[in-house]
């Protein structure tokens, strides 16, 4: 029952990540466990602290995962970590509101964030803020890609914070959440509430901040919010998926406290730093025995996503599970090869390349192929050499004329022309002209 469960719930882990942002998933749905499997219905756990939100705010998403994993007919429960199994009707619980500030991921603490030349700046710039909030850099502003471990450089922060603050408070938000808790507190004319909760912090963690652009009433709450925070000696720490500069749907002034601080880039890891985190979660996971060239085989596929390459992982290690397979460079690959194909590489090649491949395939001259001559013997090769000019190289039709004698554009034009007639109506040609292609490839 154990490795069925397992299987189901990489599958069901699989589809919260493509239905779900990044920081939503770590926040709120990574903490989840699966704790039993009967039939079609499937029982998840999860902590006291995040259950009711989880349930009533994610409940249709992690729905729509199970069945999208395990079929149509599927349900799913979320219990207590001590709650019931399949089959038991569990207790009605009451909708209390959200919960006063988001908990923090345990797992994503600075012991378990691997550091890299990509992001060496970024997490030393979070440790030190961690351990003198206010006092190193304010505000932090980390900025790159998503999947680059802008999120878990927050969660770490707020960990060390709240286990190591001597009781300072810290606060995480998205500016999702941060909208939508400032449109419900305008509705319900609650926006003294409103921001006793988010200025009287003395850490304040948001993620996100791109999605300020063009939410004007936000943006203006947000801007005073900072302002608050910052008059007061509190430490801010935000993410982007780009620098400040690059925001410029907001006002001059927010951008101008943002770069404030310290300004911080993380980028994509190299193939030491990816190799660094595979091993790492296989050992944090308990996946077992991996093999070394099976981790470099998933580092070079995916060069540009911490998430992805760890679901990458997880992924060849459920599938060598299932087919009881060891897990090596070989099973890697062709479970890479169905999520990351190889693209191909078309190589870009001169005139001269064309020239010399197709003299070669015809038996004439360098000469012969560019001279005034109009023998059969000759134009049939000039045309598709002229043709996979046009093709293959970045030139344009008079420089591809002119190393051809000399020719205008418009006789390359009618070489093109020609070649592509012939070769919809000759098998031979077709095939001399793709074999032509396939060698300049």
């Amino acid at each position: 029952m154990t490795q069925e469960l397992d299987h189901a719930w990489a599958r069901i882990a699989a589809e919260l990540r493509r239905a779900v942002t990044d920081s939503t998933y770590a926040i709120w749905l990574e903490p989840l466990r699966p704790v039993g499997l009967d039939g079609d219905a499937v029982v998840l756990s999860a902590p006291d602290e995040l259950r009711t939100w989880v349930s009533d705010r994610y409940g249709p998403v992690v729905a729509r995962a199970v069945r999208a994993a395990l079929g149509p007919e599927a349900t799913v429960e979320i219990v207590a970590p001590d709650g019931p199994t399949p089959g038991r009707r569990p207790a009605e619980r009451p909708r209390p509101a959200a919960p006063a500030a988001t908990p923090f991921n345990e797992r994503l603490t600075f012991e378990h964030f691997v550091i890299g030349d990509s992001n060496r700046l970024a997490h030393a710039a979070a440790l030190a803020v961690a351990e003198a909030p206010g006092s190193a850099y304010n505000p932090l502003y980390i900025c790159g890609p998503p999947g680059l471990g802008k999120t878990h450089l927050l969660h770490a922060i707020g960990n060390y914070v709240s286990r190591f603050g001597g009781g300072l408070s810290v606060r995480y938000t998205t500016v999702e959440a941060f909208t939508n808790e400032f449109v419900a507190a305008l509705n319900r004319r609650e926006t003294d509430a409103f921001k006793a909760r988010f200025r009287h912090n003395d850490v304040l963690l948001i993620d996100d901040v791109q999605f300020l652009e063009q939410k004007a009433k936000t943006e203006e709450e947000f801007f005073h919010t900072f302002n608050a925070l910052y008059d007061t000696g509190s430490q801010l720490v935000l993410t982007s998926d780009r620098p400040p500069r690059d925001l410029a749907a907001l006002e001059d002034r927010l951008r101008e406290r943002f770069e404030a601080g310290l300004v911080c880039e993380v980028t994509s890891p190299d193939v030491a730093t990816r190799l660094t985190i595979l091993r790492k979660r296989a050992h944090h996971d308990g996946l077992g025995e991996v093999d070394d060239e099976a981790l470099a085989t998933i580092a070079g596929r995916i060069t540009d996503n911490v998430r992805a390459l760890e679901g990458a992982l997880v992924r060849v290690v459920a599938y060598a599970s299932l087919e009881k397979q060891p897990v090596d460079a070989t099973l890697a690959t062709k479970v890479l090869d169905r999520l990351y194909p190889v693209e191909r590489t078309i190589v870009r090649r001169t005139v001269d390349d064309v020239q010399a491949a197709a003299c070669d395939a015809f038996g004439i001259t360098r000469e012969e192929l560019v001279s005034s001559s109009r023998s059969a013997r000759l134009s049939w090769p000039r045309q598709v050499a002229m043709y996979l000019a046009r093709e293959l190289t970045d030139q344009t039709l008079p420089a591809i004329g002119a190393a051809f004698g000399g020719r205008d554009h418009t006789t390359v034009l009618y070489a093109c022309k020609r070649t592509a007639e012939r070769i919809a109506s000759d098998r031979e040609a077709y095939e001399a002209v793709q074999r032509l292609t396939e060698q300049l490839r």
